[in-house]
């Protein structure tokens, strides 16, 4: 009788299982913002900086990567304007509606960050929240170094520190090898091989993809590239010997382990390039595109670790 009894009640928690499974409500359909969003503008030194808003209260500036645009933030957004910030997200020069100038020179990192600036300004803030992602993860490390006044908490997605990247690029041979596609993107007219139907495949979305299309035919492909051109090591560079200055604030960290552009290797030693706390969140399964990758991971563990450093802000839910 004993083997039976163990099946039986085996099937009786596994029918309770089924029961509850069944009563659990389905999960909220998420809102999109596209439609929530204002629409603004800063000038950057003549150079008009688009910029999408939701919320109200601390200010949160996001900065996409290479090949992205504002929309990458949507359910950060959302989770963040939910618990009483005010988010703006970025097209950076080069990308969707933002200005889009000419030669390699305008997009030289200083040009960047003062983009960064002319956005904080235009929401009359002293200072703001930076988050990054990719090209704007690198954005937002140069923000906090070269600009400190701006920067009161940072948060970096998949962007180990410039000094992190160029270290691995110059002494790992797995992270040259994997660099291959950015030294290739520095060559004359490789722009000429990109579309924006190829530049959107990574968007597992459809209607997400969609509007990626939309948003790929208003930028200038020459321009994303120039990011490259302007800013990232070359194959042959060495390490670097320049000391950045430290980053004095928080810093929260978010790497996608399956990343093959960028790997986890560049992550060690950051805590040398940083004054204060770093959290530091690993997230396997999940690519480069952490922030849709592991959306849910990264909008909540954002919005607790902001919230313990900045308090809740008043009037949130």
């Amino acid at each position: 009788m004993r083997a039976p009894s163990r099946i039986l009640l085996a099937g009786c928690l596994l029918l309770c299982a089924m029961t509850v499974m069944a009563k659990d409500p389905a999960p909220p359909t998420l809102r999109d913002v596209w439609d929530q969003v204002e629409h603004h503008y800063a000038d950057s030194e003549g150079v008009k900086i688009h910029y999408a808003a939701l919320g109200k209260g601390p200010l949160v500036v996001m900065i996409h990567g290479f090949p992205d645009f504002w929309y990458t933030w949507r359910q950060q957004m959302q989770a963040l304007a939910d618990h009483g910030y005010r988010v703006v997200a970025v097209d950076q020069r080069g990308y969707d509606l933002s200005d889009k100038p000419k030669g390699v020179e305008s997009y030289a990192m200083a040009k960047l960050v003062g983009d960064i600036a002319a956005v904080i300004k235009a929401e009359q803030r002293p200072s703001a929240i930076v988050v990054g992602h990719d090209w704007g993860g690198a954005v937002a490390w140069n923000v906090a170094m070269g600009r400190p006044d701006l920067v009161d908490l940072l948060v970096i997605c998949n962007l180990p520190h410039p000094a992190g990247i160029s270290r691995e690029i110059a002494n790992n041979p797995q992270q040259k090898k994997n660099s291959e596609y950015a030294f290739n993107f520095q060559k004359p007219e490789a722009y000429k091989s990109l579309t924006a139907e190829g530049l959107a495949r990574w968007v597992k979305d459809p209607a997400a993809r969609a509007r990626y299309v939309d948003a790929f035919r208003q930028s200038d492909f020459e321009a994303m590239l120039n990011y490259y051109k302007a800013n990232y090591p070359k194959p042959d560079a060495p390490a670097p010997a320049a000391v950045f200055p430290k980053v004095k604030v928080p810093v929260l960290m978010f790497h996608g382990l399956d990343d093959q552009a960028l790997l986890p290797g560049a992550l060690s030693g950051t805590w040398e390039w940083v004054e204060k706390d770093l959290t530091l969140v690993t997230i396997p399964g999940a690519g480069h595109f952490v922030q849709q990758d592991a959306a849910q991971t990264v909008s909540d563990t954002m919005v607790d670790w902001l919230q313990r450093r900045k308090g809740v802000p008043s009037g949130t839910p």
